[in-house]
């Protein structure tokens, strides 16, 4: 099984392509620790795949892992992992899909959807704090408690995700890792970013 990544970056394809990919490719240059998750809800999709192969080409030439968000044909498709949306289908509803070896993420944000992440490989809890990339996301956030809360709870490790910075990563102690997007993607060194994030996490246990 690939070994779990600390800091997952999510596509913002508000940017233009060429920015996007540049972006990514720094921020990957971090280390194996990171991870790029393709999201696109608003695409289609013949335009999702497209894009899942320019991403998974920037991926897979640097030995990074990728997830796909929602779409189990297009993670087959580009040799992917998936990431699976709350109101999607289960793990195990899609685990019989997928070829061995094929790392399973969850979204989580309360305590229904964590007990309904039964067969992942790992969550991405949210929001711990107000996304800087949804300015008009009203949702509740869990702040560092509420994440540890549902982190508890969870049957793999998690992610935090939402407005995370080094700084507040710092001030939740133990946490494995996060997950971002504008903070890695809008730096102006991606690269340094993603170290400073994974800096201020806690290592990886065992």
């Amino acid at each position: 099984m690939p070994s779990l990544p600390r800091l997952v970056v999510i596509t913002d394809w508000r940017l233009s392509r060429t920015r996007l990919l540049a972006a990514l490719a720094r921020a990957l240059e971090a280390g194996p620790d990171v991870a790029v998750q393709h999201r696109h809800p608003e695409a289609s999709g013949r335009l999702f795949l497209e894009e899942a192969r320019l991403v998974a080409d920037v991926c897979r030439a640097r030995g990074h892992a990728l997830f796909v968000n929602g779409r189990l044909d297009v993670a087959l498709l580009v040799g992917a992992h998936l990431h699976l949306p709350a109101s999607g289908p289960s793990p195990l509803d899609v685990r019989p899909h997928l070829p061995p070896g094929r790392l399973v993420s969850v979204a989580v944000h309360d305590a229904r959807e964590a007990a309904g992440a039964t067969g992942a490989d790992l969550a991405l809890v949210s929001p711990v704090f107000a996304p800087g990339s949804k300015p008009g996301d009203t949702r509740a956030t869990l702040g560092p408690e509420g994440f540890q809360a549902l982190a508890a709870r969870l049957p793999c490790p998690a992610l935090a995700l939402g407005g995370l910075t080094p700084e507040r990563a710092r001030g939740m102690p133990g946490i494995r890792g996060v997950a971002v997007i504008s903070s890695v993607l809008e730096a102006d060194d991606p690269r340094e970013a993603a170290l400073a994030l994974l800096d201020a996490c806690a290592a990886p246990r065992g």
